[in-house]
């Protein structure tokens, strides 16, 4: 099993997105830098972290999709390896069109740090098969902009493909249909707002984040 997690300028959630996929496959990720144009070889699955890349001077997510390891991480998802981003990941992965829609400051116009339940909309995705269908579970969420946004046209395909994967259960940011994360026609391609990274262990006080990533990496292993 082969992971690597991507770091840009101002990514700070990295590191622990380093452990949770150590913590759950046995093996150290690859640690791979923005400017690097050519991901490893042989790569089971790639993981963008939460932070603020390149400092949100513009959209949250934009330069950053314009990066030079982008263009190998959309490469490499066109050919189905598996590309999950967090927070600030997931916002790439939206500015990079490896994901519909669009993350916008938060409705409430602050910061949001806090425990939010969620529902698990779809469990029979890569990322989410070891979650129940229509489970409710709890994920810390931390963001400034996490208010997902497309036109109703995408918001009921997503619907009715079954690509919603995770939906807030409280009024969290204003997300259209609270959406908490979404996934990508083909299955392969995960971003989500709240941080399954920062919920693997019992002494973090919440271990159900670390089904995603068992999810992910117990499918992977019996491929």
């Amino acid at each position: 099993m082969k992971t690597a997690v991507i770091t840009f300028p101002g990514s700070n959630c990295d590191r622990d997105m380093v452990v949770a996929l150590r913590e759950v496959s046995g093996r150290d990720p690859v640690r791979v830098w923005h400017g690097d144009a050519q991901l490893p070889e042989g790569l089971d699955l790639i993981a963008l972290p939460g932070g603020f890349s390149y400092g949100d001077y513009l959209r949250c997510g934009s330069m950053a999709a314009n990066s030079a390891i982008m263009r190998s991480v959309i490469a490499a998802a066109e050919r189905g390896v598996p590309v999950l981003g967090v927070c600030n990941g997931f916002q790439i992965l939206t500015e990079s069109g490896l994901l519909p829609g669009a993350l916008m400051r938060n409705a409430q116009l602050t910061f949001t740090c806090r425990t939010a339940p969620l529902r698990v909309e779809n469990n029979r995705s890569l990322f989410t098969s070891a979650y129940g269908a229509g489970e409710d579970i709890l994920l810390p969420v931390a963001h400034h902009d996490g208010n997902y946004f497309a036109d109703a046209e995408t918001l009921d395909r997503l619907e009715g493909e079954g690509r919603v994967a995770f939906r807030y259960l409280d009024a969290v940011n204003g997300s259209q249909r609270d959406i908490a994360g979404v996934l990508n026609a083909a299955g392969n391609v995960l971003g989500m707002m709240p941080h399954p990274e920062r919920a693997i262990e019992a002494a973090h006080g919440n271990s159900q984040g670390r089904r995603l990533f068992e999810s992910a990496i117990g499918a992977l292993a019996g491929a």
